[in-house]
């Protein structure tokens, strides 16, 4: 059986998001729709990640690096609930999250289990998520984005990235729109613990105001909700190391770490063992026993 009992211990440690992408076109070049069949492929990536320690995993299907189209609800669910079902009946300790910004996609997920809802709009693609979330009482993860696929440079080697992304002052921002998206969790009914927030590394920031954003990550865990950093794998330490993405794990381990010290609750990561073990260590220098 997966996990339901939520809200988690905040602060006692690091807690870990192991990547499942049911998408044929991840930027990081995991998806699992082009491993044959994605519900075995997900199965057995699931169980890694459980047994190496995973406290969740989330299960996407729309890709949403730098530049990618959208697809329908139709499209999404027919990736993604074959495996969540899948995982559903697996006997795995981990929770299920589902990383989705459409309020049907929810609903038919968590028809069939409890899962998390990791909207990567804040609910302002569709505010009707909002309610499916209080509805089901589903731990609601808002992460701040203002991505747009025009302003998006991709490069073959180190894939997409934005560029001349205006801020007036990025950190206060940032946290003023994800306020926004916390007062829209509010009036949807979404109980306060039960949300969690994502300063949405990598969505509509160019590279530098990445860096500066996660070196000022206390900032976001100061709003007073548990924060998400996912920095794994991603366009900004690909271009600060001029890396590509199967080339970063030395970069995410250095932006977990900092992350860590700087108040994350929950890192979403793709290469979990490393990750736990990166975790686990930062842990014990910044939040030892007792």
């Amino acid at each position: 059986m997966t996990k339901s009992s939520f809200p988690l211990p905040w602060g006692s440690r690091t807690f870990v998001m192991g990547i499942l992408n049911i998408t044929p076109d991840s930027f990081s070049g995991d998806g699992l729709l082009t491993q044959g069949d994605a519900v075995v492929a997900a199965l057995a990536q699931a169980r890694r990640f459980a047994a190496a320690g995973a406290d969740v995993l989330d299960i996407g299907g729309e890709s949403t690096r730098p530049g990618a189209q959208p697809i329908s609800a139709a499209q999404e669910l027919e990736r993604v609930l074959p495996v969540i079902t899948a995982l559903a009946r697996a006997d795995l300790d981990v929770f299920l999250s589902l990383d989705t910004y459409k309020a049907e996609v929810a609903l038919a997920a968590l028809q069939v289990t409890p899962v998390w809802i990791n909207d990567v709009w804040g609910l302002h693609a569709d505010p009707l998520l909002g309610e499916v979330a209080a509805r089901y009482q589903a731990p609601l993860i808002l992460m701040h984005n203002r991505s747009r696929p025009a302003q998006a440079e991709l490069q073959a080697r180190l894939g997409g990235r934005y560029t001349h992304m205006p801020y007036e002052n990025l950190l206060e921002d940032v946290k003023r729109e994800l306020l926004e998206s916390v007062a829209l969790a509010r009036q949807a009914g979404v109980s306060a613990d039960h949300i969690l927030l994502d300063p949405g590394i990598g969505f509509g920031k160019t590279a530098e105001q990445n860096l500066a954003l996660l070196n000022r990550l206390n900032e976001i865990r100061a709003l007073g909700f548990p924060v998400l950093l996912g920095p794994s794998r991603k366009s900004f330490i690909g271009y600060t190391l001029n890396l590509p993405p199967e080339q970063r794990v030395e970069g995410t381990a250095a932006a977990v770490a900092v992350g860590i010290t700087r108040g994350a609750d929950l890192v979403r990561v793709h290469d979990v063992e490393v990750m736990l073990r990166v975790a686990r260590m930062a842990d014990a220098i910044v939040r030892p026993p007792g």
